[in-house]
């Protein structure tokens, strides 16, 4: 089986991690990383993002451990617009995370457009930080949290200018 998902991963979590996981559990893993360009235009909220080489380094060395221990492939591709790689045919799943369950069910609009099935969407859930709140990249990025969700009140968050 051939597993999708996407993201600009910057920096790499636990909820990342999670999703990462149940994608190796399905089959080999083409992950979509965001573009210098598209990765500010998919936040929520304005924040700097690391180059696209930096969090590509960084997301091989998470995937390399996983793809082993479940003997699966990985491949990293870029990610030019939202829709990306998931509506090529070759795909089986889609895994999401709660909030981006609607971007999986326009891919499977688009794919239906061109003819292909639709992807099976595997949401995984939300991983919670210490105080409750979801970890995300944003809130480490702020210095709110660690990558584990650990309070981190005494960092400072990581700046624009970098």
């Amino acid at each position: 089986m051939d597993v999708a998902l996407g993201g600009t991963f910057d920096p790499v979590h636990d909820g990342h991690r999670n999703l990462f996981e149940r994608a190796f559990e399905l089959g080999d893993v083409t992950v979509g990383l965001t573009s210098d360009e598209l990765a500010p235009k998919t936040r929520h909220v304005d924040r700097y993002v690391r180059p696209y080489d930096d969090r590509k380094r960084d997301l091989e060395a998470e995937l390399e451990p996983l793809a082993a221990e479940h003997d699966r492939s990985f491949t990293i591709r870029t990610l030019s617009e939202p829709t990306g790689i998931a509506t090529e045919p070759q795909f089986d799943y889609l895994i999401v995370s709660p909030e981006t369950v609607d971007g999986g069910k326009r891919i499977n609009e688009l794919r239906r457009e061109q003819g292909h099935d639709p992807l099976e969407i595997i949401i995984v859930p939300h991983v919670y930080a210490e105080d409750g709140d979801i970890i995300s990249s944003t809130r480490i990025v702020n210095g709110e949290i660690d990558e584990h969700g650990n309070l981190t009140p005494e960092r400072e968050g990581r700046g624009r200018s970098r």
